[in-house]
């Protein structure tokens, strides 16, 4: 971004998102995204001068989805609000500019047929019991990404078959562990773990060679290639088993309080998604019923 004024600006604003408001990494890292991109638009114009009309020319012009032009307003619009507060500007350009309206979009997810393909992995190394425990441990507990690869070996207690996972707004969380997570969770813990640490100490769960925590990039390496050997075609991501793992709730009986409680969800509106995944598959058998079309 060659634009000094937006630059300095934002980069104060960033550190404010980082040190004051205490947001995480990915967060502050996609208003950074976001806002260098509205930068790079304007070219050689300070967005922290930009008014309503440039804002939604901006948003107007723009080719990209509902859901990306809507991120981009509410960091301009936090944005904003910081500049207003440092009495850099004095009214926030954005405050009369509406949200674009979202298209709804169902979750992806795996039949239980794709993910049962998934979770059939080949156990012959210490990585593969290290693995079979990440993706059991994934899909018998809906938890994000991030929360899987914070857990410490103290959040995992077997005697009463639980995980305790510190979740967003370091709001934590119990979850039951299924009989069969258990059982490769203590495989990996007791015959394999100390093998792939070799002589290194590392309270987290689950390790790497180097005895530092799983990242998220050998994360989805693995998941790629476990989905490559499985032979399934979809795309898939740790969001995706999540979401696989409330659709098959759901589908088999599970009340829809008890599931956001299990992903740690706020808001019951945000966990009704998965009531239209269920309700367009049972649409989806039934069309597909032979008395259908009779």
């Amino acid at each position: 971004m060659d634009n000094n004024k937006s630059s300095k600006n934002i980069e104060l604003y960033l550190d404010y998102l980082k040190y004051e408001r205490k947001l995480s990494n990915n967060t502050v890292a996609s208003y950074r995204y976001n806002l260098i991109k509205i930068a790079e638009y304007f070219k050689d114009s300070d967005i922290t001068n930009l008014n309503e009309d440039d804002i939604r020319n901006f948003l107007y012009k723009v080719e990209e989805s509902s859901r990306t032009k809507s991120h981009y307003l509410t960091a301009l619009k936090t944005f904003y609000d910081y500049m207003v507060e440092l009495e850099i500007i004095t009214t926030n350009p954005c405050i009369n500019i509406k949200m674009p309206k979202m298209e709804k979009r169902l979750p992806k997810f795996l039949t239980e047929e794709e993910i049962n393909k998934l979770l059939d992995i080949k156990l012959t190394k210490p990585i593969d019991y290290r693995n079979k425990a990440m993706l059991e441990l994934l899909y018998a507990t809906g938890v994000r990404i991030s929360e899987l690869l914070n857990l410490t070996m103290s959040n995992y207690n077997k005697e009463d078959a639980l995980i305790k996972v510190m979740g967003k707004g370091k709001k934590e969380r119990v979850i039951p562990l299924s009989d069969i997570t258990i059982k490769y969770l203590d495989l990996y813990i007791n015959e394999y773990r100390n093998y792939i640490l070799k002589d290194k100490l590392s309270d987290y769960l689950f390790v790497n060679y180097n005895g530092n925590k799983m990242s998220r990039q050998g994360f989805f390496k693995i998941l790629n290639e476990l989905c490559d050997k499985s032979g399934i075609k979809k795309e898939i991501s740790p969001h995706i088993i999540r979401h696989s793992f409330a659709t098959h709730l759901l589908n088999n009986g599970a009340d829809l309080r008890i599931i956001q409680e299990l992903l740690g969800h706020e808001n019951i509106s945000t966990t009704e998604i998965y009531s239209h995944v269920s309700n367009e598959k049972i649409k989806d058998d039934y069309q597909k019923h032979p008395h259908y079309s009779k």
